[in-house]
């Protein structure tokens, strides 16, 4: 018998209808704690019986579909929600340290998250090395004894750079070194690291799982071992958890994440041909055009691209940069990104050009495309 395909995953993975009483969509379990009908099964709960629910922070009916769902997504044994991705990104760090240790990360990591490598774990005297991350000889180069985790994104902020996930998972499982993934810019339609040999895989589940910008949520997954001691340590101890109505406005968006996803893709594309091709425009960081250095490893490695990339302008002049960005009628000013709606953040790059980072939404591409044109000719 085949296994079922990704949509059908996101339709009906971990869903029971007749739990409860038929109903198509499960109900919202709006509740922080269950009540037990006597003592022997109060006590039962206390050690986590798989039908017995006590504390919404440890577990809940709702969420428990859905990290089930994503679970089959990313093709783990189980997963883990949190409050956000940070929640997601700083728990999963944190199951994979201990003071004294020491990680090798992608320098172009989101930037919060690599705040926190550099700044809050030295209190804790975990140190961090931060790498380029293109060439898998630079993490084999920061290698030292103590050394416990590889952080990855792939592909990173900003610029895009990748990540030769079955180069580095192998030589850090050699060492018997946790390797830790963000794959929030492909979303799991696009890309399992998992079945490229990464430990643990985490999402900005704000982002393209929830794709309609009205939740902020996280999410780790990975062996069933390693996700129950996150859940019982970092999950529970450090309360970041996803509230129900959340996790249950996630079922939703999942429903359509294939088409969302394909979508995005084909407009992110023709919107960076495009630009690739305008005389005001320098470069464009797009790991699915041929330009991109790395194009051969995204052609192996992605199934697909997503909706989110960066683009150089000609010019280095900030004034008429920013002139050109505040022009646009359809991209909203904003920092996230993986919704519906089209959004651009203006950057400096290493180069000295001024330019933007851009996500592509849902509108229709025709649209967005004089919009820029309009914005750019100015």
């Amino acid at each position: 018998m085949r296994e079922p395909g990704f949509e059908t995953l996101c339709a009906h993975a971990g869903e029971d209808p007749q739990r409860f009483s038929g109903a198509v969509i499960p109900p919202i379990f709006q509740n922080s704690l269950f009540v037990a009908p006597d003592v022997e099964s109060f006590l039962v709960r206390g050690h986590r019986h798989p039908d017995a629910y006590d504390y919404t922070r440890v577990a809940n009916p709702t969420t428990d579909i859905l990290e089930a769902k994503l679970a089959a997504l990313e093709r783990t044994e189980a997963a883990r929600c949190f409050a956000s991705g940070m929640a997601a990104a700083v728990a999963a760090i944190l199951h994979g340290v201990r003071a004294g240790d020491h990680v090798v990360a992608v320098e172009t990591a989101y930037g919060p998250t690599r705040n926190f490598l550099s700044g809050y774990l030295e209190r804790f005297q975990v140190a961090v090395t931060f790498v380029e991350g293109s060439d898998p000889q630079q993490f084999a180069d920061a290698l030292r004894p103590n050394t416990r985790v590889f952080y990855l994104e792939s592909p990173s902020s900003m610029v895009f750079h990748l990540q030769d996930f079955a180069a580095v998972t192998g030589m850090a499982r050699e060492r018997g070194i946790l390797t830790i993934a963000d794959n929030s810019w492909a979303s799991p339609y696009f890309q399992n690291p998992t079945a490229l040999g990464v430990d643990l895989v985490l999402h900005s589940a704000t982002k393209y799982l929830g794709g309609h910008s009205d939740i902020v949520a996280g999410v780790v997954a990975g062996p069933k071992e390693r996700l129950r001691a996150i859940k019982d340590q970092e999950g529970s101890l450090l309360g970041s958890i996803l509230d129900p109505f959340a996790a249950w406005l996630m079922l939703r968006g999942l429903r359509t994440l294939p088409i969302r996803m394909e979508r995005h893709q084909s407009s992110a594309l023709t919107i960076a041909r495009y630009l690739e091709a305008h005389p005001r425009v320098a470069r464009v960081h797009h790991p699915g055009l041929p330009s991109h250095p790395q194009h051969a490893l995204a052609r192996r490695q992605l199934r697909g691209t997503s909706g989110l990339f960066s683009v150089e302008f000609a010019e280095r002049d900030q004034r008429r940069a920013f002139a050109m960005i505040n022009r646009l009628r359809y991209f909203g000013l904003g920092v996230s990104w993986g919704g519906f709606e089209s959004l651009i953040v203006p950057m400096l790059f290493p180069s000295g050009n001024w330019g933007a980072r851009l996500h592509i939404g849902l509108e229709t591409v025709e649209d967005l495309q004089e919009d820029l044109e309009n914005a750019l000719k100015g």
